[in-house]
């Protein structure tokens, strides 16, 4: 009988939380938004139809519009005004938003807000600029403690990877993607 060498697979360092197993990390090729605003016109098409179906309500919080230009296209519904009025009274299956947030909450409460404007499964998509390290760790720590989960870390970085490439990508922002629970649970299983 011969011995296996398996080894255990390594322990996973880089936690954004402690104690929560790491999320996974996507790079989207996509262009960088304009002075002022959120996202690109790719940015917004990705998000959309990565993380809604037709005919889902989308809650646009984003500066520009990019976003809704890409669920108008995609056939989801909005409070396209959403901005201006309130999110409205129909649950959402995405909101999406600029950091910090324009209406000026304290990022906890503002993640309450949101938890309460979800379906069960629904995401918030929260997009920061690239470059300071403390503020996603930031904004994961207060969507926890509304009650939401952290699903994935887009990185949007202006040319795709190729391979052997050992190149830095230039990454212009950071996509944070939050679940509220389908389970009935309080959201932190994402």
């Amino acid at each position: 009988m011969t011995q296996s060498n398996h080894r255990r697979a390594p322990i996973p360092v880089g936690d954004v939380v402690p104690g929560d197993p790491p999320v996974p990390i996507t790079v989207w090729p996509v262009p960088a938004p304009q002075q002022g605003e959120t996202m690109s016109n790719q940015m917004g098409v990705r998000l959309v139809h990565n993380l809604t179906h037709p005919g889902d309500m989308v809650v646009d919080l984003a500066h520009g519009p990019q976003l809704a230009r890409a669920i108008i296209v995609a056939r989801r519904r909005s409070h396209l005004p959403a901005r201006q009025l309130g999110w409205g009274r129909e649950a959402a299956t995405l909101i999406v938003t600029a950091w910090p947030p324009a209406d000026g909450r304290p990022p906890a409460e503002f993640f309450e807000a949101c938890r309460g404007a979800l379906l069960p499964g629904g995401c918030v998509a929260v997009l920061l600029p690239h470059g300071d390290p403390v503020l996603p760790v930031d904004v994961v720590i207060a969507a926890k403690q509304a009650g939401l989960g952290y699903l994935q870390h887009i990185v949007a970085a202006h040319r795709p990877p190729r391979r052997g490439d050992h190149t830095q990508f230039d990454i212009h922002t950071d996509v944070l993607i939050m679940t509220r629970s389908a389970t009935g649970n309080s959201g932190t299983d994402g």
